[in-house]
């Protein structure tokens, strides 16, 4: 009688396949160890070194945390299409259009003028505590939970301002001329 079953670590004959489940279970662990996946130390290396990967990007990509998007948004009323795609002044509104981008506010350099009203539209790339736009040095303060929401305000005082989320973690200047 031939036996069909052959253990292929020890190359020993068994008579039903019953047997050597059984025989590799008792005498070749290492066997099931490797049919069960990724160890448990595997798989807490690759996390750390997704985690490294994830960290070293937004280091990359976010220096230092400064602003260094050098997009400015200019009220003229000639608009200059390739640097201030999101500003307007319509009836003396300046109105104003800020997106996020690189983990920050996006152009997040603005310029616009004394006295006249300013109208700040965050569109739907803004989300969570960066719907909360502040410019502490002004007195502004306002929450948009969605694009239609405009934050409104007349800046009554020349010169550079910083603008932020209600966390800090994205920024921008507003130069008042």
């Amino acid at each position: 009688m031939e036996n069909d079953f052959i253990c292929e670590e020890c190359n020993r004959d068994f008579s039903s396949e019953d047997a050597l489940r059984m025989h590799n279970a008792a005498k070749h662990s290492s066997l099931n160890e490797k049919k069960k996946g990724l160890s448990k130390k595997s798989i807490i290396t690759i996390a750390i070194i997704v985690i490294i990967l994830i960290s070293g990007y937004q280091f990359v990509n976010n220096t230092s945390g400064k602003n260094t998007n050098s997009n400015v948004i200019n009220d003229n009323n000639k608009q200059d299409k390739k640097d201030s795609p999101n500003t307007s002044i319509n009836n003396e509104i300046q109105k104003i259009t800020l997106s996020f981008k690189d983990y920050n506010y996006y152009p997040n350099t603005l310029k616009v003028k004394l006295g006249v009203p300013v109208e700040i539209t965050l569109d739907s790339t803004i989300r969570g505590c960066f719907r909360s736009f502040n410019i502490r040095s002004l007195g502004i303060s306002g929450h948009s939970s969605n694009p239609s929401q405009k934050i409104t305000f007349t800046p009554n005082k020349k010169g550079s301002f910083e603008f932020a989320c209600s966390m800090r973690m994205a920024y921008g200047t507003i130069i008042v001329e």
